[in-house]
């Protein structure tokens, strides 16, 4: 079963990447959201759950694994805060760019409350931040995208 969840938990591998693994683990999720960004509300709800429980787990076996609380080629948590931060974006590239780099943007500061729940324990702690992370960055798409919130360009 470790060996399970380290492959869910490094995102197949991608949390491996010499450079950036987090950056990694949020294009697996790009690829994965370009192939059902046309799904409704309820499947995407579900695909969003599948992959926040199984990180959920496999982050925590993968966090034993790997002898750390929050090891940096587990990025799981990555791939469901940038499903969560494409939520919605539909089938434009402008979209999903920004939510990409939104997604990074709010992973790497981790306002508030993000930072804080950090410290849940094992794998809940390992993919609440990215979750919160992907929720600002969702909504912080969606404002700038209609026009409520201008970028000053």
């Amino acid at each position: 079963m470790t060996r399970l969840a380290v492959l869910l938990a490094t995102a197949g591998g991608a949390g491996y990447a010499p450079v950036a693994p987090g950056t990694a683990g949020s294009a697996v999720a790009v690829v994965i959201y370009l192939l059902v960004r046309d799904w409704t509300f309820v499947p995407m709800l579900a695909l969003v759950s599948v992959v926040t429980v199984a990180g959920i787990w496999a982050g925590g076996v993968a966090a034993r694994h790997f002898g750390a609380e929050d090891p940096g080629p587990v990025v799981v948590d990555e791939v469901a805060g940038q499903l969560i931060a494409l939520w919605g974006t539909g089938p434009g590239l402008t979209g999903v760019l920004m939510g990409f780099l939104l997604f990074r943007a709010f992973d790497i500061v981790k306002p508030w409350p993000a930072r804080q729940l950090e410290a849940l324990p094992g794998g809940l702690g390992i993919m609440a931040d990215d979750l919160a992370a992907g929720a600002y960055a969702n909504l912080a798409r969606v404002l700038i995208m209609s026009g409520l919130v201008g970028l000053g360009w």
